[in-house]
């Protein structure tokens, strides 16, 4: 998956810009506050529906524009003998309503364009994935399923649907009647959802703790725990949903089940994710990070687009290099990084280095 055009306009400080990236690596330069991370944002926001910065109402758009537009030509596939097939997606967001296109036909759901362009984001926040709430671990694995499990979408937002509906029972005060209905329901999307997650999380395992080992010096993985959100080897979901029902009915919520579900670590010789430094646990969440994509590639046939924000303030040079080295043996991986500067670890790394000078809402080659 290559990007060949991107396309901003009204983006933050962006009035209108356009960029041809290079197939492989792509280095974007520049001050600290002139834009760099807005073209990861971009991306970003084109293959998950929103930014890592925050919501598109919350500055995303440009000061008195009405909207931002990001378009997004791509090439995906090309193996063998067959060409590479070229892709197209649009999105404007006022930060209260969208619309977009995808090949040329409007979308009804910002999910289409998500499912279409597939882009791993490592940025200051992604530390969050190893130490923040369970909402992101659980984020995490449902980007992944979304991916590379065609019935997972449906299936997620059956559970999300069933989970909506029995917590305004559970509000308004519903008979037991209504509730068994929905945690019928619950209880049936919910285990299928959980069965999902557990099996994707196995088979992502062995892949983390490798790349952990080849970028990291000490700091070993040991597996990936799934805690699936309530005591599963006691109780099937539908019986803990009725056990905890009138737990339930005074929280005016759904206690148990696989919306409360998160993962841990295994780290050996360390008593937690919380014994990690800094540096560990952003490490770590990028090792987890390109298991993904890797994990993607093996499953699409092709690696997903790698966006690597302020690389040099994230990580010391030392593993910048190991990075570095690590994507460019994949095969056809196209990889964004902002800096300030070009990074020394770069330096006999890429002899085809393709960089942006980004500066007063414009970027030049």
């Amino acid at each position: 998956m290559r990007v060949t055009r991107l396309s901003l306009r009204d983006l933050r400080r962006f009035d209108a810009v356009e960029l041809a990236p290079a197939p492989g690596l792509n280095l974007l330069t520049g001050a600290n506050g002139a834009g760099k991370t807005s073209v990861l944002e971009a991306l970003h926001l084109m293959a998950y529906g929103r930014s890592f910065r925050g919501r598109a109402r919350d500055g995303l758009v440009r000061e008195h524009a009405p909207a931002l537009e990001v378009f997004v030509e791509w090439a995906e596939g090309g193996e063998g003998e067959a060409p590479p097939r070229l892709r197209r997606a649009g999105l404007r967001h006022s930060g209260q309503e969208w619309t977009g296109r995808l090949d040329g036909v409007e979308v009804a759901h910002l999910g289409q364009l998500c499912t279409a362009l597939a882009v791993v984001t490592f940025e200051p926040g992604s530390h969050s994935l190893v130490s923040g709430g369970a909402e992101n671990r659980r984020r995490f694995l449902d980007w992944g399923l979304f991916h590379v499990e065609q019935g997972f979408l449906p299936l997620w937002r059956r559970y999300a649907r069933a989970l909506k509906q029995r917590n305004a029972l559970l509000k308004a005060g519903g008979g037991n009647a209504q509730l068994d209905a929905w945690d019928h329901e619950l209880a049936e999307a919910g285990e299928a959802l959980t069965a999902q997650r557990e099996r994707y999380l196995a088979e992502l395992a062995p892949q983390a703790g490798a790349i952990a080992a080849r970028l990291t010096s000490g700091l070993a993985l040991q597996g990936l725990e799934f805690q699936p959100g309530w005591r599963r080897q006691e109780l099937s979901l539908g019986d803990a949903l009725l056990l905890g029902r009138e737990r339930d009915r005074i929280s005016g919520h759904t206690g148990v089940g696989p919306h409360r579900a998160d993962w841990s670590i295994g780290l050996p010789g360390l008593p937690g994710r919380e014994a990690l430094s800094r540096g560990q646990t952003k490490l770590t969440a990028l090792a987890l990070l390109l298991a993904q994509a890797r994990d993607y590639a093996h499953r699409q046939g092709h690696w997903p687009v790698i966006a690597l924000d302020d690389l040099p303030s994230e990580l010391d040079r030392g593993h910048q290099r190991r990075v570095l080295e690590f994507l460019l043996e994949q095969p056809d991986v196209q990889v964004f990084i902002t800096a300030t500067e070009v990074p020394p670890a770069l330096e006999g790394l890429v002899p085809a280095l393709r960089v942006f000078h980004v500066e007063q809402g414009r970027i030049a080659p």
